[in-house]
């Protein structure tokens, strides 16, 4: 059976270092990079070919949630390894809506990790029992207002903002630099998740919801 590869991004460099060693001496693991997510490690992909992308997010998950999901069609499977505080339950529905397949608290031991890597690389999903339990869950009528809120990622919330004030695809790519395609999946995404039948739409319910100001 070949190693299972993964890639490790953190931005903190010890904790990258840490996570990369503790992960590199499991049995069957092989570390075949490392990286801040700042940087252009997705030109990597193609010659590390990484199973699983480790992903740590750190204490402040925000700016690596809008990452992931700017990057999302490019990776493998990514396992987000988040922190745990008083906003974790939303931060978990935010990285699994920005693409993260497997979701474990940052202080998961390595074998758990390990464990769940091996299960997306076998292309199924991985929760830890918190995560699925606040995932999973039913929402009442009364917290279905505040949960689709809540699973809006800030990049999508951003977009959002930026549709009420009437840009094109091309002029929102240009204003937060990333791709028209890109630009498209988070449309789609947020018409899907309000419920949607077109951009004005989306802006109408965003706006009743207190999403985004016009």
């Amino acid at each position: 059976m070949q190693d299972l590869r993964l890639l490790v991004i953190a931005d903190d460099p010890l904790a990258r270092a840490g996570l990369a060693a503790l992960l590199a001496a499991q049995p069957g693991c092989q570390v075949v990079g490392q990286a801040a997510s700042d940087v252009d490690w997705p030109a990597e992909i193609d010659t590390a070919r990484p199973d699983v992308v480790v992903w740590d997010f750190g204490w402040t998950p925000e700016s690596g949630i809008n990452r992931l999901a700017d990057l999302r069609d490019s990776l493998p499977p990514v396992l987000a390894l988040l922190p745990e505080h008083d906003s974790a339950a939303n931060e978990a529905a935010q990285a699994w809506r920005a693409g993260a397949s497997g979701l474990l608290p940052r202080i998961a031991d390595p074998l758990t990790i390990t464990a769940a890597a091996q299960s997306l690389a076998q292309g199924l999903i991985a929760l830890d029992r918190d995560a699925a339990a606040e995932l999973l869950q039913p929402a009442s009528p009364e917290q279905a207002n505040d949960t689709l809120v809540e699973t809006l990622t800030p990049r999508e919330i951003e977009v959002l903002q930026l549709l009420a004030e009437g840009m094109t695809n091309r002029a929102i790519a240009q204003r937060l630099e990333i791709s028209e395609h890109t630009v498209k999946f988070h449309v789609n995404a947020i018409l899907g998740k309000l419920g949607a039948q077109s951009r004005t739409d989306a802006v109408v319910r965003a706006t009743r919801l207190g999403v985004i100001l016009l």
